[in-house]
């Protein structure tokens, strides 16, 4: 009866944890890392991005995202899109072929991969013969051609990646049509690109690398016109006429060539070297775009001339540069990266109208130019933004931000965008079919060049909100007339700068290492790598004021140790000009000036607390002075007087500590110790025993390096001398294992402003292994954290119990251990610790709400590990819940990058550009649900009236093959076995 009665209890605990625990990677949020291949489709209004990994990515409206990853670990090379259609081809640099569609299953599309394809040569063709570099969408939605590097070219029927062997053009046959004094001069080399008569699609043009063009009628299986251009060729382009074919070669020319006409060869109209006369580097792609209006009178406007590359290669080789050439206006556009690809979106049904924005990806950002604005400025980038735009260095993540708040963050960062255009976003394809989010929440990100930007976490879209500089407060190393981007009248070429990925940092001792922003209160505090610490508060005007730095010396005159690290910062002593936003009203200077370790802000008290590796300080921001200043520098620690810019290394301390570790996990099997050996076996079987998953915790030895550094600090108001008078406290937990608790005494309100703040010494717990705490929290009699800092004042919590004992839980690397207040005795512990020596690196505390009752939830505590793994550990019993491997073990900047919300989800570093985002939580996810219809434009009927020059063409589309007829019946009824075997489904019998 026992026996039923437990598995009923354990039934119900899963139920519980069913619908308070979920575990998904919901959605990425950045700038994909590395991209190699970008992708466009008129119909469908989305951009395909591919990067090196094999990772793609769509993109439409704001919130219209979608993620897949070919199987192969290799690099997208080019992306295509079936014209009118919702299926997209990739080329990976393994010259395999992969087709991919947008399947909707439940209201939402899905990225699904439903062929892959790689040529095959005859037996014993060289690789070269069958090696892809360059591929054609044909605008029948049917067919691919796939230009090789042995200079032949492949037609495909799609989706079955059928070969059409009949139809291919050999290089045999396009050598014999042109003149034989051309041909037989040189070999024509591989196919550099391959394009489509915008009005005949049967007519296709096929360059060489030599720089031969040869236009092929599909039709008639032969070549129509020869073009003879003599520079190796780069990129072609065939007006939306088709009338004219611009090609651009490898010394920094374009070419104009006629191709009306009967004649078998095009004359060439124009040929220029726009950066000439001195050698050019080579322009890679060139875009032509000419307005056309067919409504009486026939006119067109002045068209948009846009190449990339063509740079002087001595003077400006180094520069990644876009010209833009319209009317009387010329820009090269100057970018901060390697250009990856570029396209031009132009306006009305099926991109036939005026030319509306030019889309850049370079290889660290995405830039959209608005080409209908005078001035051509920047259009804002609602995703895909730089994170990294200077490396990011800390992470700080806050709730539910008041309304207010918000909009008054939002206001100053609008301040700071007058630059960009007014324009809305041009890609807009898709339906965002995800929910409004349930609150407001902000991602502080700090960054290497001492800036802090604010983030719009709410949803699926990460949009930058403000960015905050810290760098004018400083002198810094930083010369203000050294810019090498500065343009001047008349300049040639006419740079102008765009883009905001900017990697160098002035000063390195700006980064910023710790962020806690007060939400009630608008008060922000920020650390950096220097010990310098910064209190801000939010004012909507500007201000000029200086400000006055207190010093806080850790070391508090000790003898013996000398700072071999950097310099601290040199703060200005004149009144300084602060735009709208938050503007800092007070610094802390640490002494030593040594990275800040830990931070935390009372707004109610008017506190902030300091800690770097030597000490750790109180800060009364009202007042402006020092309440508490504690070192806690071990005497035998030298390398925690180095600091982590210096270039001085104690060969002979890390040795030492090398050869210590090594001789502390040497298991001895020595006979005279055996029966130690097998005493200490048992003991540890008998504890595995009670619980399976923990073990011993190994000590730690006092002489370890970095002993006093400080991993957290806390402020509780709760009961330190006696159970009947509750005091405000700190607590402080540094890497040996010590836990500081200081009573704090606070002047009544009245007298805030004149009476001093004190702190008196109160409590000090030295865990027993000397694991480093990582965390240390309060819980009140009701086993609920504390609440945060005018919480309650603002009716946003319930106040905490002050009638029973409240209990303190101390989060070490290797366990979390439950003292009572106030007499600090050991309730109850639990060994994260397992077999594979799991450490505690990030821990959080979060609010679990059901996902079926909105009034049902429990809190519990966030864990990530160093193996990746993540926990949740309930309060006030600190059980194990659920566990869940999240990042690799190897990736130490993963984990090192996590931060938790207050409602189970997390972000953490895939790259130095992306956050990937996950939930733990049933209730709050946080993903993309979009929806993508197949355009109601179809290629059935294509018809236009023409220009002078031009005959009237009308193409009817081909009736679908079987491999296309299949394919649609399979996504229309969700035949998985069709989607779990395509190629062999559409193969011919």
């Amino acid at each position: 009866m026992k026996r039923f009665r437990r598995h009923g209890q354990e039934s119900h605990r899963d139920r519980i944890k069913q619908e308070l625990y979920q575990f998904n990677k919901t959605v990425e949020h950045g700038f994909p890392h590395q991209p190699s291949a970008l992708g466009f489709s008129p119909s469908l209004q989305l951009l395909a991005i591919g990067t090196r990994s094999g990772a793609i990515k769509l993109y439409g409206a704001p919130g219209v995202e979608f993620m897949g990853l070919h199987d192969e670990n290799a690099a997208v090379t080019q992306i295509h899109f079936l014209p009118h259609l919702v299926e997209l081809v990739t080329l990976l640099d393994d010259n395999s072929l992969h087709m991919w569609t947008l399947k909707a299953h439940k209201g939402v599309s899905e990225l699904l991969e439903i062929g892959r394809f790689t040529l095959t040569g005859p037996p014993g063709a060289p690789p070269s013969v069958t090696r892809v570099t360059a591929v054609l969408a044909h605008s029948s939605g049917e067919l691919l051609l796939l230009g090789t590097e042995g200079g032949h070219v492949f037609v495909v029927e799609v989706p079955g990646f059928r070969e059409l062997e009949e139809r291919n053009i050999s290089l045999e046959i396009v050598t014999h049509s042109i003149p034989e004094e051309y041909g037989g001069r040189r070999s024509l080399e591989h196919v550099e690109s391959l394009q489509e008569n915008p009005a005949n699609p049967q007519q296709v043009l096929i360059g060489y690398g030599r720089g031969l063009m040869v236009i092929w009628d599909l039709d008639c299986q032969s070549a129509v016109k020869h073009i003879l251009a003599t520079q190796p060729l780069e990129s072609v382009w065939w007006t939306e006429d088709g009338l004219r074919v611009l090609s651009s070669h490898s010394d920094g020319s374009y070419c104009r060539w006629s191709v009306a006409g009967l004649d078998t060869q095009s004359e060439q109209e124009k040929s220029e070297v726009p950066y000439g006369h001195f050698p050019c580097k080579a322009i890679s792609k060139v875009i032509h775009v000419t307005l056309v209006l067919f409504s009486p009178p026939l006119r067109s406007s002045p068209p948009f001339l846009l190449f990339s590359g063509g740079m002087p290669r001595a003077s400006y080789g180094d520069r990644h540069c876009i010209t833009v050439i319209h009317s009387k206006t010329h820009v090269a556009l100057d970018f901060t990266s390697r250009i990856i690809d570029f396209f031009v979106i132009r306006d009305g049904p099926d991109q036939a109208g005026e030319p509306s924005a030019l889309v850049v990806l370079v290889e660290e950002e995405l830039v959209v130019i608005d080409l209908q604005t005078e001035g051509w400025p920047v259009i804002q980038t609602p995703y895909l933004v730089p994170l990294h735009c200077s490396a990011i260095t800390c992470s700080h993540h806050v709730s539910a931000i008041p309304l207010k708040l918000w909009e008054r963050v939002l206001s100053a960062g609008a301040l700071q965008n007058t630059h960009y255009s007014k324009k809305p976003w041009p890609i807009t394809g898709g339906l965002n079919l995800s929910p409004d989010p349930p609150q407001r929440d902000l991602l502080l990100t700090g960054h290497e060049d001492g800036t802090v930007r604010f983030w719009d976490a709410s949803g699926v879209c990460l949009y930058p909100m403000y960015k905050l500089s810290t760098a004018g407060v400083f002198h810094t190393d930083a010369d203000p007339n050294d810019n090498m981007n500065q343009c001047t009248e008349g300049e040639w070429p006419p740079f102008r700068k765009v883009g905001c990925f900017d990697p160098y940092s002035d000063d390195p001792r700006l980064g910023i290492q710790k962020i806690h922003l007060c939400k009630y209160s608008g008060y922000l505090t920020v650390a950096g790598t220097a010990g310098q610490i910064l209190v801000l508060e939010l004012n909507d005007e500007s201000a000029e004021q200086a400000v006055e730095a207190t010093v806080a010396d850790l070391l508090q005159g000790q003898e013996g140790f000398r700072w071999k690290g950097h310099t601290r910062l040199e703060v200005r002593e004149e009144p300084v000009l602060f735009p709208p936003g938050f503007q800092p009203f007070a610094l802390v200077q640490c002494q030593p000036p040594a990275v800040v370790t830990a931070l935390t802000l009372h707004s109610e008290w008017k506190l902030v607390a300091f800690g770097t590796s030597h000490g750790f300080g109180l800060y009364d921001y009202q007042q402006k002075n020092n309440v508490l200043v504690r070192c806690t520098l071990n005497p035998s620690d030298q390398l925690a007087m180095e600091g982590p810019l210096s270039r001085v290394k104690s060969i002979k301390k890390s040795l030492r500590q090398s050869f210590r570790r090594i001789r502390r996990s040497r298991v001895s099997l020595r006979k005279h110790h055996l029966q130690d050996a097998n005493a200490r076996l048992e003991a540890e079987l008998a504890e595995m025993e009670l619980a399976p998953v923990q073990r011993k915790i190994e000590a730690r030895s006092s002489d370890d390096s970095f002993t006093g550094l400080v991993r957290t600090l806390y402020f509780a108001d709760t009961f330190l001398s006696d159970s009947s008078h509750n005091t405000p406290s700190l607590w402080a937990g540094t890497n040996g294992g010590s836990v500081f608790a200081y009573q704090l005494r606070l002047p009544s309100v009245e007298r805030r402003a004149e009476d001093l703040v004190t702190a008196h010494p109160a409590k000090e717990i030295q865990l027993m292994h000397r694991a480093p705490v990582v965390a240390i929290l309060v819980m009140d009699g009701h086993g609920s954290p504390l609440p945060e800092p005018l919480e309650v004042a603002h009716d946003l919590a319930r106040s905490p119990d002050m009638q029973g004992s409240h209990h303190l839980l101390v989060i070490s690397e290797e366990q979390f251990k439950v003292f009572t207040l106030p007499k600090v005795s050991a309730k109850m512990k639990l060994k994260l610790t397992a077999i594979d020596g799991s450490r505690v690196r990030r821990v959080g505390v979060a609010w679990f709400g059901s996902s079926c009752s909105e009034d049902y939830g429990e809190s519990g505590l966030t864990v990530l590990t160093n193996q990746g793994d993540l926990h949740v550990v309930s309060l006030p019993g600190v059980k194990m819940q659920v566990h869940h491997p999240c990042i690799r073990r190897e990736d130490v900047s993963g984990i090192a990058s996590c931060v938790f919300t207050k409602h189970g989800q997390g972000f953490y570093l895939i790259s130095p550009s992306e956050f990937e985002r996950f939930s733990l939580s049933a209730r709050c996810v946080v993903e993309p649900r979009s929806l993508v219809e197949v355009p109601h434009q179809t290629p059935t009927s294509l018809s236009r009236a023409q220009p002078d020059g031009a005959s009237e063409y009308r193409y009817e589309q081909p009736e679908r093959s079987s491999a296309r007829r299949v394919m649609e019946h399979a996504l229309l009824n969700d035949e998985s076995e069709y989607l779990r075997n395509p190629v062999d489904k559409l193969s011919p019998v």
